[in-house]
């Protein structure tokens, strides 16, 4: 069966690989759609310091089941999926806590374990979503529930301000999900294209802070006070400061990014606010059927999120374009079969 591989940094060629082989205690998947993650995008460029080559990229999928599950009829065979792409040990202290998206020995599709770009796939039925979703929809779900998880850290409701730092993919997740839970929400982001995609997801403020000043505009949106809550979806030194500077008093942090080198923070502010500081990774069950849920209500501007859609023959050639002007591409993804 053909799959994408990238066999090292900056290269990356399509090839035939074994198909996988029968297990009694996996469902056989022919992969239907996958879309290229920011990941995917560091893996090819050799900046994911957790891939090994050579490495199949692919976690965001939709599929469709080629051998049902004997105990659970909604994973009948002919029935389209989405999948959580993580695993958990269920002994390291996460797992102990029902937290398995925080374990400690997690394997992610097509980052520490080949991935999803090709043909076929066998996965545990626990890891499967089923939806009537079409494909494109389908393929976006797992994208879209880390920002999910990030707003169920913060304990969003309606009576909520959030602000998020960063409208690429995970931001505008976290942008659709404060939106679902009613919250008055805050897209902040340096280009105007991604944040009208956030607008559309449901921001009701758009902040471009190469042309306005952030503190102030924060406190015109929010009566002076200040945000209920901050996510930072970028990983920068200065937006992981941003946050804590503007949130409200007793308000709540979120971090999905992660920064590459060392932050330094007035850390009266962590006291003074009484704030509570989270981080946010990957995402639970009830993420997935939280997205899948808006996703049925139509509720997210599927068709503006995505950019491109190309076949497999074509997706090293725009996997390349990608890492070169990464400025053309919002959402990636790659029609399997």
């Amino acid at each position: 069966m053909k799959a994408l591989v990238i066999k090292k940094p900056g290269e990356v060629t399509i090839e035939e690989i074994p198909e996988p082989l029968n297990d009694n205690e996996l469902l056989l998947l022919k992969v239907r759609m996958v879309g290229f993650c920011g990941s995917d995008l560091n893996s090819f460029r050799g900046n994911n310091p957790l891939v090994n080559f050579p490495r199949i990229p692919g976690h965001e999928v939709a599929a469709t089941i080629v051998t049902g599950s004997k105990s659970d009829g909604a994973l009948a065979a002919g029935v389209n999926v989405t999948m959580s792409p993580y695993t958990n040990c269920g002994r390291c202290a996460s797992c102990l806590r029902q937290r398995p998206n925080a374990c400690e020995f997690n394997q992610t599709l097509g980052v520490q374990r080949d991935g999803a770009m090709t043909e076929f796939i066998t996965m545990p039925a626990g890891k499967l979503y089923p939806s009537k979703l079409s494909l494109k929809e389908l393929c976006i779900v797992e994208p879209l529930t880390v920002g999910f998880h990030a707003v169920t850290r913060a304990r969003v409701t309606a009576d909520d301000t959030v602000a998020v730092l960063g409208c690429g993919g995970v931001g505008l997740g976290a942008i659709s999900a404060s939106h679902f839970a009613g919250a008055q929400t805050i897209a902040i982001d340096v280009d105007d294209d991604k944040l009208k995609l956030a607008s559309k997801a449901g921001a009701t403020h758009m902040i471009n802070t190469t042309t306005s000043p952030l503190h102030s505009r924060l406190l015109d949106c929010t009566g002076g006070r200040g945000p209920d809550v901050v996510i930072e979806a970028i990983g920068l030194p200065h937006t992981f400061r941003a946050a804590v500077e503007e949130v409200a008093f007793s308000g709540r942090v979120v971090y999905i990014g992660w920064t590459k080198e060392v932050v330094s923070y007035q850390t009266r502010l962590f006291v003074l606010k009484e704030l509570d500081i989270l981080g946010s990774r990957n995402a639970l069950p009830d993420d997935f059927r939280g997205v899948i849920r808006m996703l049925e209500e139509h509720r997210f501007p599927i068709e503006d999120a995505v950019t491109s859609v190309v076949p497999i023959q074509h997706a090293p050639e725009l996997l390349r374009e990608w890492s070169e002007h990464p400025g053309r591409f919002t959402k990636i993804m790659v029609n399997v079969g």
